[in-house]
């Protein structure tokens, strides 16, 4: 069909639609926002805005829980007619399932696009349909239940049965058909679940308004086809059919074969997106996803594409179809669901694909253009929203083994009844395979993103301290793990069997208790080791470094004075900030004031270290300008309580800027200033942190010194790797001896040019520490970002001198590691600093079989010095399901999670190998994974079809986001030190911080509801969905950019900005100006919830339409083609499908 999408009538989806009882959407961090109930956007986690809800197939049964195995037909393009054919247009979004008129909503227990509830946390793309189907596949859901809140257990893992949930993508040569099985598992009762209301409904397609059914298909005809067919303009005939009641299955349809044994009995269907509103004519490209950090250097240059292009045609698809596989009458059946049939080679896909802009230009008059419909594929939005309204109101009760937790984009409670919360661990599947060989043959990485000390919402409560007193924790004998829920007490309570190695291990007498008639300890809820997935244990004596308690940690702030940060007016703004920051070190819960002590250095070519004893009347200066052996030349008076010294450090931060205005230095040393810290921590005999601001490349004679080695020209070429790598390996050693003592080391950098962040950041990398950068710092627009930055990063709850260690059951181990540590063995995580915003990702390989029945576990131990100096140890146990068919693997796979795991690992590869050979892995691995699940899962069906798992229905999205992202596929602005920062941030993020980074969250602010603390609905990334009348607010976790559209109402431009006019709207605005009116209020408190939000403060960027800053905007819709050469999704996804084609070929 044409491109030109028929208009659609009815609301954009992400209005309130009228089934969706407003549900609490809670912010970020699980914590509700006031009167948030009727947002149908719930706050967002995590990255993925765009995701736009498919419409539901014509005769889609809203009660089905369970898709049902040969159920869904897909119909087959050539042959099949549209009910609402309006010539030659690009039939509805969906042509599948008219949303009902207004007013119809679904029954209650339907699910949307996706099955696994919106609580699912999810913590990848919520598949759709898959929702409710991951966990077990024992127990069906009950349909017209909703799970209650505790009793999570064997509801909440059910969704079992459904099959992987597939969707189906063909792709007609020339227009892929899309067609999704129908049948989810039923969501709780009472979700009940408005359609998008984007495309008018056809008659036939939904029975008598009120009553709030589609009209399934009779149970001869299986369900409702949900195909797009965009290849001829015929249109198919809406089906008739009785509705049947809801929650039942349909029968399957005739002709359908048997499932096979080992899917479950039903499939999932999803209805393709619905988008709100038709897309504009075309589509211009947007680069590569939230790569472009919030130290941007420059705006892009300006390019071809400042105006809409229409979206690369896709020529060559077209062609005769190939003769289908016999089916229904009129229509091919599809067991799983499917995208309609891709027939024949994509000849314009193959070029066009590596970066070449060109898409499909062959000579000779091309016919008139046909492309996949962006509404037909799956959605983002659609998928985050469904998550949300299934699984965000109830609370995650983790009692159960192997429960897909909700997206990290759903707001959800977590109620710890066994395992650790997903706020602490998640996993890229909750159901592992049994063998080896079955876990090679899937692809599907197994791994877990720890947080070991992640930040809890005020509802939740912190993991509990147990003090056992001078013997300490109870552990195995042989393997040293923790008493945990899962140890079995045998011999009355005697002695217990330990659950990660067998061993029997004789009960200590003090902690001996009777068992009940069931086995377990009758003090097994007075235990929070018996009962709980995570707690603390008070540590002994036995583990502090040489057998003595630990000092409390101390923080020493080392400030650069050379030229640029004096004239920058940098030097005075943090002496300034630390006089009131001080009084906000963190502390331990009821105490009074911090244990920490403070101590300040000062740098250029020499060191300033300052004694602030508290007897002082004035600080007193020692300078050590033999900056080839430092030393710390006090010991007393350097490092100082702060409410003792307050008098001489105030005065002391009054003299630093005034003792250094007139300074001509503007060359720095480097090295010897993380010495200079290490030296004062181990003569003070405490672990602690540094807090570095530097800003240039270190370049006067000393240790560390570096040379400018930034080169363009290396980029595409072999050598390509060595811009990631330090040039010395002087910074390695250095950071080892950090680690040895605890050293933490945070870097704040304001570069004005090439600083090297590849070598500097390497300490701190390996020390656990952070690194924030201010490229072309100016104190008026950067000023808020910093001093936010600095004021989180000062008060966040951090562990000192940390080692992790994971250990698991028999049968698998953990073999691999990423994020910022250190490691000197094979086993232990070793940091000099952990704190809350970090993430261990842990990859597991197996040695042995697992069986079904037992399960898998893991247990996650980190050793600690608290900030009031008390040692402890912090337990994580999390409990996994084992499976002998690959369907229950596909099942209960978090996309999120497996894309924060790919990124970090192909960020690494970069070190090591050539970009483009990391880009194809990466592809090549993921078509790997879809294809051994279309192989191996889905129901036969056409090759034409891509058939893709219910939970990784946005595998290919996520992953396209990836490949663009600037450390894969830099534009020609992005510079070097970008991409080794990027490389470093992404590498601890957790999985809500990766999810938005890569697919930002797009808010149409036009469309708030100035009347309520609800966020509008989030909208698809891509400039074809944004209007040239509205203002759009887009965040990735390091920028916030405002985008002014230049038709937008003066009345609004007044209100927002303060200005009568477009073209008198400030670009260089850091701040929305503080107006007395209600669209200025409500604007100014999304952005301020969405800072509250994430770990790093965004800084605010103000995008008018077609102004050159518009450039950098683009890049971040990452839908669109970018102009580093990524694909646009629809491109990627017919890319994918071909590769999958390949191999199963």
């Amino acid at each position: 069909m044409s491109v030109n999408q028929q208009a659609h009538t009815g609301p954009p989806y992400g209005q309130p639609q009228p089934g969706y009882q407003g549900y609490q959407q809670p912010a970020y961090g699980g914590q509700p926002l006031p009167g948030v109930p009727q947002s149908p956007y719930g706050a967002y986690n995590g990255p993925m805005p765009g995701y736009q809800q498919p419409v539901p197939p014509q005769g889609y049964f809203p009660s089905l829980g369970f898709p049902s195995k040969g159920c869904p037909v897909s119909l087959n393009s050539d042959t099949s007619l549209a009910p609402n054919f309006i010539g030659s247009l690009r039939a509805p979004p969906t042509s599948e399932a008219p949303p009902p008129a207004s007013g119809v909503s679904l029954p209650s227990g339907h699910l949307a696009y996706s099955q696994f509830g919106q609580g699912d946390v999810q913590n990848g793309i919520p598949t759709s349909a898959a929702q409710m189907q991951r966990p077990p596949a024992s127990q069906p859901f009950p349909p017209g239940s909703a799970p209650s809140p505790i009793r999570q257990t064997s509801a909440f893992q059910q969704y079992g049965p459904t099959t992987a949930g597939v969707q189906q993508l063909s792709n007609h040569m020339a227009g892929m058909t899309i067609s999704s099985a129908a049948a989810a598992a039923p969501p709780p009762a009472g979700l009940g679940y408005g359609p998008p209301t984007s495309v008018p409904p056809v008659s036939g397609s939904f029975s008598a308004a009120g009553s709030g059914h589609y009209t399934p298909y009779t149970a001869t005809q299986g369900p409702p086809p949900t195909s797009v067919s965009q290849d001829l303009p015929l249109a198919q005939p809406p089906f008739p059919g009785q509705p049947m009641p809801a929650q039942r299955l349909p029968a399957p349809a005739p002709g359908f074969p048997p499932p096979p044994s080992s899917y479950p009995p039903t499939t999932v269907a999803s209805r393709p997106p619905a988008m709100p509103g038709p897309p504009l004519p075309g589509q211009t490209v947007a680069g590569p996803p939230a790569a472009q950090p919030n130290h941007v250097s420059s705006p892009p240059p300006p390019s071809a594409m400042a105006g809409p292009h229409s979206g690369p045609p896709m020529r060559g698809l077209h062609g005769p179809p190939p003769p289908t596989h016999p089916a229904q009458p009129g229509y091919q059946m599809q067991q799983n669901g499917s995208f309609g049939q891709m027939r024949g080679p994509q000849p314009n896909y193959g070029g066009g694909y590596p970066g070449t802009p060109h898409y499909g230009t062959q000579p000779g008059p091309p016919p008139p253009p046909k492309r996949l419909d962006p509404d037909s594929i799956p959605s983002p939005i659609q998928v985050i929203e469904d998550d949300r309204s299934n699984r965000g109101s109830e609370p995650f009760v983790t009692g159960v083994r192997g429960q897909v937790p909700p997206l990290v984009t759903t707001n959800f409670l977590v109620k710890d009844q066994g395992n650790a919360s997903p706020r602490y661990i998640r996993c890229t599947s909750y159901n592992i395979p049994c063998t080896s060989d079955m876990a090679k043959q899937s692809q599907v990485p197994l791994a877990a993103v720890i947080k070991p000390l992640a930040a809890l919402p005020p509802e939740e409560t912190l993991p509990y301290l147990v003090d056992h007193g001078e013997s300490g924790p109870v552990r195995c004998n042989r393997c040293k793990a923790y008493m945990c829920p899962f140890m079995q007490f045998i011999e009355g309570g005697r002695r217990f069997q330990c659950c990660f190695c067998s061993c029997v291990t004789e009960v200590p007498p003090h902690y001996f208790q009777h068992l009940d008639h069931t086995g377990k300890r009758v003090d097994f809820y007075d235990r929070p080791e018996l009962s709980l997935g995570s707690y603390e244990f008070l540590a002994t004596v036995d583990y502090c470094k040489n057998n003595k308690f630990p000092s409390p940690p101390a923080f020493i702030f080392m400030i650069d004075v050379s030229y640029n940060a004096v004239k920058s007016g940098l030097v005075r703004l943090i002496c300034e900030e630390l006089k009131s920051l001080l009084d906000y070190l963190p502390r331990e819960g009821n105490m009074e004031e911090s244990a920490i002590r403070v101590g300040f250095v000062t740098y250029n070519k020499v060191l300033h270290f300052y004694n602030v004893k508290s007897s002082l009347a004035q600080p007193q200066m020692m300078v050590v300008s033999d900056v080839a052996d430092m030393f710390v030349p006090l010991l007393d008076g350097f490092l100082v309580n702060v409410n003792e010294s307050r008098t001489v450090i105030a005065s002391l931060l009054d003299q630093i800027p005034e003792m250094f205005a007139d300074t001509r230095e503007t060359e720095t040393v480097f090295a010897p200033v993380i010495q200079a810290g290490l030296e004062a921590l181990k003569a003070a005999e405490c672990a602690g942190k540094l807090f570095i601001f530097h800003t240039s490349l270190p370049i006067a004679e000393a240790p560390g010194k570096l040379k400018n080695r930034d080169d363009k020209k290396l980029i595409n070429t072999d050598k390509e790797k060595t811009l990631f790598q330090p040039q010395t390996s002087f910074y390695n050693n250095l950071a080892k001896d950090c680690v040895a003592q605890g050293c933490c080391v945070d870097l704040f950098l304001f570069p004005n040019q090439y600083l090297d962040v590849a070598t500097l950041g390497v300490v701190t990398f390996q020390t656990g520490g952070s690194i924030y950068k201010y490229a072309y710092f100016q104190l008026e627009t950067d000023q808020d970002r910093f001093l936010n930055d600095l004021r989180r990063d000062v008060q966040k709850e951090v562990g000192f001198d940390a080692v992790m260690r994971v250990r698991t059951s028999t049968g698998i181990r953990a073999t691999d590691f990423f994020g910022a540590f250190y490691m000197s063995n094979t086993t232990d995580v070793e940091m000099a600093g952990l704190d809350c915003d970090k993430t261990i990702t842990v990859e597991f390989k197996h040695d042995d079989k697992l069986s079904e029945d037992s399960g898998a576990l893991l247990q996650c131990a980190l050793l600690y010095t608290s900030c009031a100096g008390q040692r402890r140890l912090r337990i994580h146990n999390l409990s996994l399901n084992c499976c002998t068919q690959l369907a229950d693997l596909y099942r209960n796979c978090e996309t999120d999670t497996l894309i924060n795991y790919l990124a970090k690992y192909a960020y690494r590869g970069v070190l090591s190998s050539p970009v483009k050979a990391v880009r194809d892995a990466l592809i090549s691995q993921c078509a790997q994974i879809l294809a051994c699940y279309r192989k191996n899962c889905a129901s036969p069906s056409s090759a034409g079809q891509l058939i893709l798992p219910e939970c990784m229905k946005l595998l290919p999205v996520y992953l396209n986001c990836v490949l663009k992202s600037d450390v894969l596929q830099p534009g020609p602005e992005v510079t070097t030190d970008d991409r080794a920062y990027i490389r470093q941030l992404v590498t601890s993020m957790d999985v809500a911080e990766t999810n938005v980074f890569f697919y930002p969250r797009l808010l149409p602010l036009t469309k708030a509801d100035v009347d309520s603390d609800s966020l509008p609905a989030a909208i698809r990334n891509s400039e074809e969905r944004l209007s040239k009348g509205d203002i759009y607010l887009l965040e990735n976790g390091l920028n916030i950019f405002v985008w002014v559209g230049v038709n937008v109402q003066q009345g609004l431009i007044q209100n927002l900005f303060g200005v009568s006019s477009f073209s008198q709207i400030s670009n260089t605005l850091s701040t929305l100006p503080v107006l007395e009116n209600a669209f200025s209020k409500k604007v100014r408190s999304i952005v301020s919830m969405l800072q509250m939000q994430r770990s790093r403060y965004m800084k605010l960027i103000i995008v008018k339409q077609e102004d050159k800053l518009e450039m950098l905007f683009k890049h971040f819709l990452v839908e669109d083609k970018s102009l580093s050469g990524g694909a646009s999704y629809v491109d990627f996804l017919c890319h994918m499908h071909k590769e999958i084609r390949q191999l199963l070929s």
